[in-house]
Parts: C-alpha cells; structure tokens; sequence
C-alpha cells in the first residue's frame, strides 16, 4: 500500500514539474524555472508583455529580441508555451539551389 502510495505522490510530483509556463500569465520566476531563460530574457519578456500580451510564438520572437525559431523551439521543449501553443516552426518547402558558380 505504501509503495502505491509513494509511485502516486512521485508520479504527481513528476507531471507538476514538467507543466507548461504560458508566457501571458508567468511570474518572473515561472520564467526563470525554464532552461534557457534566465533574469535577462525573463526582463525582456515581461518588459514587452507590457504593451500587450503575446498573441502567438511569431509575436514573441518579432517582440523579444535574442529569441528566434531556434532558441523557440527549445523554450517549447523545455515547456514554455504562448496562449497555449506550442512553438510550432514555419512551414516552408523544398529549399530551392541556387546554381553553382561556373569558372570563367
């Protein structure tokens, strides 16, 4: 009984400690719990959710600067989320060749 007991209150533990911070509603040390971020991104960010909140992750990373897709889509993996979402990249297509240079 005990043991149940204990893989329970762990299991807990384990889920609140990898629950999302949405970026509209974090305290700064919300933020500072997620890695990647520390004091002075967490001022940035809450120095531009000043003016408005962030609509999306676009807006973040237009709005913040030193986030863009990459270190995105690590603070997503980490657990941060705007409104909810997930950092998901821009879809983009087949990356097109630029022709190779011909010697002259």
């Amino acid at each position: 009984m005990f043991k149940k007991i204990l893989t329970s209150l762990l299991s807990l533990l384990a889920a609140a400690s990898f629950a999302a911070v949405d970026i509209n509603t974090a305290t700064v040390a919300d933020l500072d719990s997620i890695k990647g971020i520390g004091p002075g991104t967490s001022a940035k960010i809450l120095e531009a959710r000043k003016a408005s909140p962030f609509k999306n992750w676009s807006d973040l990373i237009q709005r913040v600067p030193g986030i863009g897709d990459k270190r995105a889509a690590k603070l997503s993996s980490e657990g941060l989320t705007v409104n909810g979402e997930a950092f998901k990249p821009a879809a983009t297509g087949p990356a097109e060749k630029k022709p190779a240079a011909t010697a002259k």
